[in-house]
């Protein structure tokens, strides 16, 4: 029985053939409009705690520091985990900064709100600190994923 040969003399395999017809390709939609909202509300409330933070962390300077610290650690965390994308933590981080750096600008009068103080730096530096780990965190479903993995090669 011979086969059908391409242009270089290779036998060539044919595709199997289907009766049934061609799925439709399925329209990649990005996010749906209810995390769209979550995204935007994530992103303001980011600026209000960011807000919330220059105004406390002066006051009570330990107290105060660690509160707005954990305050923003609640709202990436909280973010990512609502959400269950990286984006969820990305954006009240960068709602954070910006009121970060608004209130840092300096006013008419010359004023700041934020002084450049220890506190302030370290308020600065320990946030951004704390949103590039809820961003970069794995999911829960990899951990899972690997926790399984090592769990099954242990059994062998």
């Amino acid at each position: 029985m011979s086969r059908p040969q391409d242009r270089t003399g290779r036998a060539t395999v044919p595709a199997p053939r289907s009766s049934a017809p061609r799925p439709e390709p399925v329209p990649e939609r990005i996010a749906s409009p209810g995390r769209i909202v979550a995204y935007l509300l994530l992103t303001v409330l980011g600026a209000v705690v960011g807000l919330a933070g220059c105004l406390v962390q002066p006051m009570w300077f330990p107290g105060g520091l660690a509160l707005a610290l954990g305050g923003a650690f609640a709202l990436f965390y909280g973010g990512r985990t609502l959400t269950r994308t990286k984006l969820g933590a990305t954006l009240p981080a960068v709602g954070w900064f910006v009121m970060l750096l608004a209130a840092n600008s300096p006013r008419p009068e010359g004023d700041f709100l934020i002084t450049g103080s220890f506190g302030t730096y370290v308020f600065l530096l320990g946030g951004l600190a704390l949103a590039v780990i809820c961003a970069t965190m794995p999911s829960a479903e990899a951990l899972r994923a690997v926790r399984e993995s090592a769990q099954q090669r242990q059994q062998t």
